[in-house]
C-alpha cells in the first residue's frame, strides 16, 4: 500500500518515465526492421515488458537493461512461429497492435492477457481486421481474449472505425503493412499518432489527412540505429496538476513529450487558468519535445469534451482531482471510453474521490464535479489500475489526514518510482 499526507508546498525539477506509447511502438517496429537499433529512454514498466516478451518469443533477440533496450532483428519475414502462448499481461496496446502484425504472418498465434484483459473488447481491432483477411476466433466470437490468429494475405480496406482510438488505428495500418494495395482508416476525431510518426521515421510512407490516414502495403521498415523516447505527459500530468494546485507549488518537469495529440491536459491546465510554460522545445525522432514549468495559481471549473478528449483520455483521472480543487463546476462528457479501460474510470474516480468527501457524481459519458470541497484522507483501492492509483495518491497530498491506496503495486505498469518521485518534491 501507499500511503500519504498533505503537502505544505511542491517545488523541484524532475524527469518522469519514457513514453509508453512510445516505448511500444519502438521496440515493436525496431523488430519488424532488419538490423539493430538502441532505444534509450525505454519505460522499463510491465506493459513494456510484455511488448519485449512477446517478441523474444518471435524469435527476435531484445536485451534491455533499465531504461535501454538493444533490438537485433531479422526484419518481419523472419519473425517465427512462436512455440507458446504470447502474454501481453495488463497491456491493451500490445495486444492490439500486435494483432495487426501477427494478421499479416502466415502461421498460428494465441494472446492471452491478465483478468483486466480479458474482460476488455476486441471486436474493435478484430473486426477490421477479419474484413482484411486475417483468420481470428476468440471468446463470444472474438470480442475477448483469449484470441486465436492465423495470419497469412490480407486485402487493403476502407475502414470509417467508430471510435478515436490509436490502437484501433494502428492495428489496421501495421495489418495493412502486409497488404495488397492501400489501406485507409477513417476516425471520428484525430487520435494519437505516435505510429504515423515512428513508421515514417523508419522509412515507411504514410499519408496523413483531415479524417484519416492511409499506407501502402508491401514497405519495408529501414532500421534507424538510435531511438530517443521522450518523457510521458501522462506520467507528468500527476505532477503537473499537483504543483497548479497546491498553494507555492513550482516545478519543472525535463524532456516531456509534447506530441499535439496528446497535450489536451497542457490545454486543460491553462483554461482553467493554470501558470505552465513550455521551454528547450526541440524534436527526437519526429516527436516534439520540451521542458514543462508550471506554477501555482488560482484555477477555475471548465467544461471538457468533443475533439478534445483523445487528446487527454489517460489524463481524465487527474483532472477529476484537480477539478475538484478548482472553483465552480467542471463537467466531462463525451468519455465513454473510459469505461473500458483497466477499470470503469469513471466509477472508480467517483466511488474514490467521494471517500474523500469530493462533490462528484458519474454521467453516462464523464463526470460532474463540483470544486472547493474540503477533502480528508480516506482508505482508497486502485481497482488494479495505474492510473487511478497515481491519482489518488495526487488526492491525498491536497487533503486533511492520511491517505493510504491499497494495490498500488498497479503503478509499475507506467511509472516505476513514482513514489520516490512524489517524495522528491514534497515539502
Amino acid at each position: 500500500m501507499l500511503k500519504v499526507t498533505k503537502a505544505s508546498t511542491i517545488s523541484g525539477s524532475i524527469t518522469v518515465p519514457g513514453d509508453k506509447s512510445i516505448s511500444h511502438r519502438a521496440v515493436m517496429f525496431s523488430s519488424l526492421a532488419e538490423g539493430k537499433t538502441v532505444i534509450s529512454g525505454f519505460l522499463p514498466g510491465a506493459d513494456c515488458l510484455s511488448t519485449i516478451s512477446c517478441f523474444k518469443k518471435m524469435g527476435v533477440n531484445i536485451e534491455q537493461n533499465g531504461d535501454q533496450v538493444v533490438v537485433e532483428s531479422g526484419g518481419l519475414d523472419q519473425l517465427e512461429e512462436p512455440h507458446e502462448v504470447l502474454d501481453v499481461g495488463n497491456s491493451g496496446t500490445t495486444i492490439r497492435l500486435i494483432s495487426g502484425i501477427l494478421s499479416g504472418l502466415p502461421f498460428h498465434s494465441t494472446l492471452v492477457g491478465d483478468e483486466s484483459i480479458a474482460k476488455r473488447p476486441m471486436k474493435r481491432v478484430v473486426t477490421p481486421l477479419r474484413q482484411m483477411g486475417a483468420k481470428i476466433d476468440g471468446r463470444q466470437g472474438g470480442e475477448y481474449t483469449p484470441l486465436s490468429i492465423r495470419g497469412g494475405q490480407l486485402q487493403g480496406i476502407e475502414y470509417h472505425s467508430s471510435v478515436a482510438s490509436a490502437q484501433v488505428k494502428s492495428a489496421i495500418l501495421l495489418a495493412g503493412l502486409r497488404a495488397e494495395g492501400t489501406t485507409t482508416v477513417y476516425e471520428p476525431h484525430l487520435s494519437r499518432d505516435h505510429t504515423e510518426r515512428m513508421l515514417s521515421s523508419f522509412g515507411v510512407e504514410v499519408q496523413s489527412f483531415l479524417g484519416g490516414v492511409s499506407i501502402r502495403g508491401g514497405q519495408l521498415l529501414v532500421q534507424p540505429k538510435q531511438i530517443q523516447v521522450p518523457g510521458d505527459i501522462s506520467s507528468a500530468a500527476f505532477f503537473l496538476a499537483a504543483a497548479a494546485m497546491i498553494p507555492g507549488g513550482s516545478l519543472t518537469i525535463k524532456n516531456v513529450g509534447i506530441n499535439p495529440t496528446r497535450t489536451g491536459m497542457i490545454d486543460v491546465l491553462r483554461e482553467m487558468g493554470a501558470d505552465l510554460e513550455l521551454k528547450q522545445e526541440r524534436v527526437w525522432n519526429g516527436e516534439p519535445v520540451a521542458d514543462l514549468v508550471v506554477r501555482y495559481s488560482a484555477l477555475k471549473g471548465i467544461e471538457i469534451g468533443g475533439a478534445i478528449i483523445p487528446r487527454l483520455i489517460d489524463e481524465i483521472p487527474i483532472i477529476a482531482v484537480l477539478a475538484t480543487q478548482a472553483e465552480g463546476r467542471t463537467i466531462i462528457k463525451d468519455a465513454e471510453e473510459l469505461k473500458v479501460k483497466e477499470t470503469n474510470r469513471i466509477d472508480a474516480m467517483v466511488s474514490e474521490l467521494r471517500k474523500m468527501g469530493a462533490k462528484i457524481e458519474a454521467t453516462e459519458d464523464g463526470m460532474i464535479i463540483e470544486g472547493g470541497a474540503k477533502m480528508y484522507g480516506a482508505e482508497c483501492i486502485s481497482y488494479g489500475d495505474h492510473r487511478i492509483a497515481m491519482a489518488m495518491a495526487i488526492a491525498g497530498i491536497v487533503s486533511e489526514g492520511e491517505t493510504i491506496i491499497q494495490g498500488d503495486d498497479a503503478i509499475y505498469v507506467s511509472f516505476p518510482g513514482f513514489d520516490d518521485t512524489l517524495k522528491q518534491i514534497l515539502k
